[in-house]
């Protein structure tokens, strides 16, 4: 039985996750800014389909992500250096999250990013919490990705790429961006092997809750990234 949540009910503890590839934890409460806030900062996160209730999941082991460890092939290393593209933070959150919504993947039909999901994001985004990267080809966005800022924690969400190699381009340059601003992690939520090529890899679930307790314990004022914070040249 999936333990229900609703009002102020706090969140049941991670380590009763069902015990499936995913660790479905529980159901019910709302997706307001104090919810989302509370469940990033204790290893959970929503995902679920339209007609659903809101589902909330916290896996083991995690998919995480060190900035220093991002992985640069020469072949990214080479569009990189090129310069084909300008690469933006927070200059059009709702369009990055509305594409990761709408863009189609392999194998994938539908979305979880329903128009709730985009809603109570752009809300966090207001709050100087969210945040995007873009990758933009002249005036077209062609890329991106967009997560949580909390603490020295990065909490990724969901990236889209309309041309080769434009999301891998955002996560370059959020990985760099996230190092010099001495961010400690990214988490990734769940194993893939497109994450897994750029350096991300598991860690135990409890390793992970440790981590971030850690990473939390440092404050940092909730704003605005500037736009041209990721724009230096790449060497």
């Amino acid at each position: 039985m999936i333990p229900w949540i609703e009002g102020a009910m706090a969140f049941p503890p991670v380590e009763t996750a069902l015990r499936d590839p995913n660790g479905l934890l529980c159901a019910g409460g709302d997706l307001s800014p104090r919810r989302l806030i509370e469940a990033y900062q204790r290893g959970i996160f929503p995902w679920y389909s339209n007609g659903d209730p809101i589902l909330w999941w916290s896996p083991d082991p995690r998919m995480v992500m060190f900035p220093a460890d991002f992985r640069v092939s020469r072949s990214l290393r080479r569009i990189l250096r090129a310069g084909r593209f300008e690469v933006r933070l927070d200059s059009s959150f709702p369009a990055v999250v509305h594409a990761c919504a709408v863009t189609p993947r392999a194998g994938q039909r539908g979305t979880w990013i329903t128009g709730e999901m985009q809603l109570a994001y752009q809300r966090l985004f207001r709050l100087g919490i969210a945040h995007s990267v873009e990758t933009w080809d002249g005036e077209r966005l062609v890329g991106g990705l967009y997560g949580l800022a909390i603490g020295r924690a990065f909490f990724g969400e969901s990236m889209f790429s309309l041309v080769s190699n434009a999301s891998k381009v955002a996560a370059a340059h959020l990985a760099r961006f996230l190092e010099a601003e001495g961010y400690g992690m990214i988490d990734c939520q769940m194993s893939t092997g497109h994450l897994a090529s750029l350096g991300a890899r598991e860690i135990p679930r409890e390793a992970f809750v440790a981590r971030l307790r850690t990473l939390l314990a440092v404050a940092r004022e909730p704003g605005r990234w500037p736009s041209d914070g990721a724009g230096q040249p790449w060497t």
